[in-house]
C-alpha cells in the first residue's frame, strides 16, 4: 500500500509500481475522500488486505502513522519518506490551511507553485522536465485531499 503526499496523484509512484509489480501486489491509497487523517486511515484500512506493507510520503506518512495507531498489527513493514514524527506546530498547520484556501480560490496549480521551492532543491527549480512533471502530477490530483 503506497500513500502519496499532499498534492500528489498516484503517478508519484509510477517508478515503484513498474519496479515492484512483479514481486508485490501494489495498491495506491486514495487520500482524497475524507476530511481528517483518522478518517483517511480508516478508509484505507477498510480497502486494504488483512496484512500489508505500507509506504507513505510526506502527508502520506502522517496517514501511515494513523494506520499504525488504528491497526498496527496489520502492517508487516513500514516505509516513511520525507515526513515528520510529530504533529505540525500551529504555524505550519496554519500554512497548510492557507494552501487549502489558495487551492480552493485559484486551483491546485497555484498552491503547487507556492510549494515548489519547499519540494525540490533551489538549483532544480530551473529543471523544466522535473518542474513540468511535478505540475502534471498536481494537475492530475486536482487539489483533492488537501
Amino acid at each position: 500500500m503506497l500513500i502519496p503526499g499532499l498534492l500528489c496523484s498516484p503517478a508519484l509512484w509510477a517508478a515503484q509500481i513498474s519496479t515492484l509489480s512483479d514481486i508485490a501486489d501494489i495498491t495506491i491509497a486514495d487520500h482524497t475522500r475524507h476530511a481528517s487523517i483518522p478518517e483517511l486511515a480508516a478508509a484505507i484500512l477498510a480497502a486494504a488486505p488483512p496484512r500489508f506493507a505500507l509506504a507513505g510520503l510526506s502527508m502520506g506518512g502522517y496517514i501511515a502513522y494513523e494506520i499504525i495507531r488504528q491497526a498496527g498489527d496489520r502492517v508487516m513493514r513500514l516505509v516513511l519518506l520525507d515526513t515528520g514524527a510529530r504533529a505540525d506546530p500551529p504555524e505550519r498547520r496554519q500554512g497548510r490551511l492557507e494552501l487549502v484556501r489558495l487551492a480552493e480560490r485559484e486551483g491546485a496549480a497555484s498552491a503547487q507553485r507556492q510549494l515548489l521551492p519547499m519540494l525540490i532543491h533551489p538549483q532544480r527549480l530551473t529543471d523544466e522536465a522535473l518542474v513540468a512533471g511535478i505540475h502534471a502530477n498536481g494537475d492530475r490530483h486536482g487539489g483533492r485531499g488537501l
